[in-house]
């Protein structure tokens, strides 16, 4: 956990006041939240402290309500990589990863790390100087910076599901999840198109490793969007086709 606070943006349905209120209880029982807001007319949930949003969003998600991340951090200082196998058995279902980025002060960022759906064991992720992804992790180049070990230990299941079209519900107990809050002395700008990959082995990039494009995401208040410009649906009935898809959270 960071002393550094930052603010996250999340939309929750929210129905009437007893729903505000079990948002309320379950935020209050977090350690490292300072304060939060719930706004029942809007459907948002904006909470400022110290927790990786994918925690928060847990906490959400356990009264029975849905909750999707908006925004983070300040203007132009968020950033996301969605972490994909480029194995040809993965071809139908690539995602295996999401990492929400937050720059929190000048270079000091916080990286918010998922994963699901690997075999159990020690991965080690870094930001390669390349977004070439043209040979999957192979074609990254050279670290840009090595961040630290992530344990892959849980086993996976219809909670730990990573939040992406593309991801499989897992429920193999061979297969498990991970996740890891990692701190890394950069600036989001610096990261835009660079990209992460997640290896078995130290300093060396696997083949099976998986791999991901840092592209710029919205910062708190950026995001306030309801209906899609593309499809014409709401935010809730795009995630009702995502969760068609394999999608949990």
């Amino acid at each position: 956990m960071t002393s550094n606070a930052f603010e996250i943006v999340f939309a929750v349905p929210l129905e009437c006041g007893s729903c505000v209120d079990s948002v309320a209880d379950a935020l209050k029982k977090l350690d490292g939240i300072q304060k939060f807001d719930i706004n029942l007319k809007e459907n948002l949930v904006t909470t400022e402290g110290s927790l990786p949003p994918s925690e928060i969003a847990k906490a959400i998600q356990s009264t029975g309500r849905d909750a999707i991340v908006r925004g983070t951090g300040k203007p132009n200082s968020a950033a996301v990589c969605i972490l994909e196998s480029f194995d040809a058995k993965d071809f139908d279902h690539p995602v295996k990863g999401l990492a929400r980025i937050v720059g929190v002060a000048p270079n000091d960022l916080f990286i918010d790390l998922t994963v699901n759906g690997l075999p159990k064991g020690t991965y080690y992720p870094s930001i390669r100087k390349s977004g070439n992804l043209s040979e999957g992790a192979l074609s990254t180049g050279d670290s840009f910076y090595d961040l630290q070990p992530i344990e892959v230990n849980e086993v996976a299941n219809l909670e730990t599901t990573i939040n992406s079209i593309g991801a499989k519900v897992v429920n193999d107990k061979d297969l498990y999840s991970g996740q890891q809050f990692l701190h890394a002395a950069l600036n989001v700008n610096e990261l835009i198109g660079r990209s992460i990959i997640l290896s078995k082995l130290k300093d060396q990039v696997s083949p099976d490793s998986i791999c991901g494009v840092i592209a710029r995401s919205a910062g708190a208040w950026e995001n306030d969007k309801q209906v899609c410009s593309c499809s014409g649906k709401t935010v809730w009935e795009e995630r009702t086709d995502a969760k068609s898809k394999g999608i949990a959270v």
